[in-house]
């Protein structure tokens, strides 16, 4: 337990023992063995009791506070995990997309929210034609990047969504073919 006016983990610290995390629950999952079992019930277990204190904590903030909890990385993370989350998916996953919109404009693109439909988030989604510095190395892959990153970003805030699909922007017109008249083609200058 951490004691009163101890030091508190910067987000790097949390994302490093997440991923500890992880990697010993993987283990614990593929390990056979009588222990398995009970340790796997004992985390589930407390995952449980933690996601209810957290949405008792929920039903005592107002509503200021509830939103600033939710605005909390790794809170709104928390309350996503456990089903508590108190905005909408939608406004999650929207909130998401405008968070990475200054890296994709970076790179020469724009990503836009369009709401949902039918459970799959919409997005407006351009790649540009050039990017800046580290867009994947020449190989083309820039657009897929941005894309799997956008589609990361927002069913990370958002799982219950099933997917997310990018829309045409309205704005993006092709332009029509150039008009040449067939005389020009077939006319030859004179001598």
């Amino acid at each position: 337990m951490a004691e009163a006016g101890s030091a508190r983990l910067a987000d790097p610290d949390v994302e490093a023992r997440l991923a500890r995390l992880d990697e010993l629950l993987e283990g614990l999952e593929s390990t056979p063995g009588p222990v398995t079992r009970p340790a796997t019930e004992a985390v589930g277990l407390l995952t449980e009791v933690y996601g209810e204190a957290l949405a008792r904590v929920l039903d005592l903030a107002d509503t200021a506070l509830a939103a600033r909890l939710a605005d909390d990385e790794l809170l709104g993370h928390l309350l996503v995990l456990h089903d508590v989350h108190p905005e909408p998916a939608e406004r999650r996953a929207a909130r998401a997309v405008e968070r990475l919109r200054p890296a994709v404009r970076e790179r020469g693109g724009d990503v836009e929210w369009a709401g949902v439909e039918g459970g799959v988030a919409r997005v407006r989604l351009t790649t540009g034609g050039g990017c800046g510095s580290g867009c994947g190395g020449g190989d083309g892959s820039g657009g897929v990047d941005v894309t799997d990153a956008v589609r990361a970003a927002v069913l990370a805030a958002a799982p219950e969504l099933t997917g997310v699909e990018p829309v045409p922007d309205p704005e993006e017109r092709r332009p029509a073919p150039a008009f040449v008249p067939l005389a020009t083609l077939t006319h030859r200058g004179a001598p």
